[in-house]
Formats: C-alpha cells, sequence, structure tokens
C-alpha cells in the first residue's frame, strides 16, 4: 500500500490500466484485492486511487473489472454518455488535488445508448441534456462508433479547459481516452 505522498505518475497509472485490462481480456483476474484488509485499511487510511475514470453510467460497463482494479485503486464518476458538467469536473478535482490521482481516463464504450440516441432519436426531458451534449460532441458523424469516439474527445477537451484542472496538469496531472468494447473486453486507447 502507497501512501499519498508515494502518488503514481500518470505514465505509470497507464500501464497499470493497460495490465489489468490485459489480465481482464484474457480471463486472469476478474477484480484487484477486495480483501478484509484492504477494506480495513481503506478505511483507516484513506482511499488513494491511482487513476480518475469518468465513463458511462451502462451497467456493462464496470470500471474495476475492465482493469483488474481493487478497493481505493480507481476513483469511477459515472454519468451517461460519459459526458462531462460542472460536477464531474468538482469531483475530478477532488481526486486530483485531494486523492493524488494523476491520470484522467474518459472511457467511452461500443454499443452506447446514449451516443445512438444522439444519433438516432431526439429524447425529451432530461436525457436530452445529455444527448444534446453528445451531439455537440459528434457534429455531423454518423458511424457509432467514430460518435463515440468524437464523444471522448469532446470530455477530454472539457476537462483539459477547466481552469483548475490546467492548473493540476502543471502538476503532473493528464487525462487520456479510450473506448472499451464491450464483446471481447478490449480496450482501445485514443
Amino acid at each position: 500500500m502507497r501512501t499519498h505522498d508515494q502518488s503514481i505518475s500518470a505514465e505509470q497509472a497507464v500501464r497499470m490500466l493497460q495490465a489489468g485490462n490485459d489480465a481482464f481480456v484474457n480471463e486472469d483476474a476478474q477484480f484487484g484485492d477486495i480483501s478484509t484488509r484492504i477494506r480495513r485499511h481503506s478505511t483507516k487510511a484513506g482511499q488513494e486511487p491511482y487513476a480518475i475514470v469518468i465513463t458511462c453510467s451502462d451497467s456493462r460497463v464496470i470500471p474495476e473489472a475492465i482493469f483488474s482494479a481493487g478497493i481505493g485503486e480507481l476513483f469511477v464518476i459515472r454519468v451517461a454518455g460519459n459526458v462531462i458538467d460542472d460536477h464531474q469536473l468538482g469531483s475530478i478535482e477532488y481526486a486530483a488535488s485531494h486523492l493524488g490521482s494523476n491520470l484522467v481516463l474518459v472511457l467511452g464504450h461500443d454499443h452506447c445508448g446514449a451516443v445512438d440516441a444522439a444519433l438516432n432519436h431526439d429524447p425529451d426531458g432530461y436525457v436530452k441534456y445529455i444527448t444534446d451534449e453528445i451531439k455537440s460532441a459528434i457534429g455531423e458523424a454518423s458511424d457509432p462508433l467514430e460518435a463515440t469516439r468524437l464523444n471522448v474527445m469532446h470530455s477530454m477537451d472539457v476537462i483539459e479547459h477547466s481552469l483548475q484542472i490546467q492548473h493540476e496538469e502543471e502538476l503532473g496531472l493528464k487525462v487520456k481516452g479510450a473506448i472499451y468494447h464491450l464483446e471481447d473486453g478490449s480496450v482501445e486507447w485514443l
């Protein structure tokens, strides 16, 4: 277990996520440490996530499983379509400045219902806030996978242009993007 002053660099965090995804894809691991010991330790010592993951609320997308991570390793923010607003930015700022996380990963996924709704439907109610943000991100794209990539890149751009995040980037915070493929479990890094 590491201490807060032993922060993992963004590059180290990417390598850890990649290795965890390789284990997941090859069915070598399902989760990292979820033992009683780690639950007790994290209760007393606090959380020290090595990465912040912003991903879709889709029930098929489970970052801890995808990256073979255990308790306290990932700070996960979930919202349909992995769109970014002030609430997500505040959560990112908290994890970066108070928990020492140096990597923000925007993780989109194929077969995303929110992206499909933005491409093919005109929902109303609160869902419209999500689909309007995605429509803004994808422009004229019509291919679902390309729309997903553009949506991830848009979310990355919003994060990178946050004034507080810009300050954190000066201290080593990096923003990366990726697409999770539901069928084979692989993560495609952008």
